[in-house]
């Protein structure tokens, strides 16, 4: 019989992150806060539709969750209904979402209480590592969780890495956003001036692609900023806002000067103040 399984928040990661679970044999039981996504998601990969995130946790080995902030981790964790309270004795929760460190030592002390492990784990990659099953997934927790938790990864991460005790994963998230954001201004920069300046941007986005300007971002973005597609379902100007938020709280905690993410983190919110906070995909 499969390994029972739970994927609570069904957005454009998650989703993906789901359906490799299944695909990799697990019985998957999977919540999210919009039933008809749910149902849309049983509907192409099979598994269960549970109708809170108890109901998908009971009985299940290991719950990972894609949410969207600290408090929606909160809701589907220790809030009513969440999933803490229905899940056995030595199971693992791993939480996927981009959120605060102070949440996840949070969750980790809440799951403690309860004779389960919390892992955080939030992941890297977009969109298009979570189709292909190539996430890096960055992971604070216990070691012993975290080996544990290494099968069930694997169906949708390229590479898994623990990074220490609770809050390890989400300071490893932060750090790789910092330096998404300022390059993806940047590169935002670069192409405009390439256009303005009287370039054949597609070839210098192309030449610069073997120079020492390369980056994930000039592979994967850059061509919607040439062609001027910047609006996106995703909402990636709005991610970056919250995730840069989160990042210079952390800053601030620890008295680290980050000036380069602080006004990065202006440009975002002035274009949000634009109406275009559903520009750019996310990162």
């Amino acid at each position: 019989m499969a390994e029972k399984v739970a994927f609570i928040g069904l957005g454009i990661m998650g989703s993906e992150m789901a359906r490799h679970l299944a695909g990799a044999g697990f019985d998957v039981a999977v919540h999210n806060r919009t039933r008809a996504k749910a149902e849309a998601w049983v509907a192409a990969n099979g598994g269960r539709i549970a109708v809170s995130p108890a109901e998908a946790a009971a009985g299940a080995v290991f719950v990972a969750s894609c949410v969207g902030d600290d408090d929606d981790l909160r809701a589907v964790t220790v809030g009513s209904g969440g999933a803490f309270a229905a899940m056995a004795t030595g199971a693992i929760f791993c939480d996927h979402t981009t959120a605060s460190a102070l949440v996840a030592r949070e969750c980790a002390a809440a799951a403690a209480a309860t004779g389960i492990a919390f892992l955080d784990a939030p992941v890297a990659g977009a969109v298009e590592g979570a189709i292909e099953g190539a996430l890096t997934v960055f992971v604070g927790g216990e070691a012993d969780a975290a080996t544990a938790a290494i099968p069930y990864l694997e169906a949708y991460a390229g590479r898994i890495t623990h990074l220490g005790p609770a809050g390890s994963g989400q300071i490893a998230k932060m750090i790789n956003q910092t330096m998404v954001a300022a390059n993806l201004q940047s590169l935002a920069e670069a192409m405009a001036f390439a256009r303005e300046t009287g370039q054949d941007a597609e070839a210098v986005r192309d030449v610069m692609r073997s120079s020492t300007a390369a980056t994930w971002m000039l592979d994967n973005r850059a061509a919607r900023l040439v062609n001027r597609a910047f609006a996106t379902d995703v909402g990636g100007v709005d991610i970056m806002i919250k995730d840069l938020r989160i990042v210079l709280d952390e800053a601030r905690r620890h008295k680290v000067a980050m000036p380069a993410s602080a006004v990065v983190a202006q440009f975002f919110a002035e274009l949000a103040a634009q109406g275009r906070g559903r520009w750019e995909p996310r990162a």
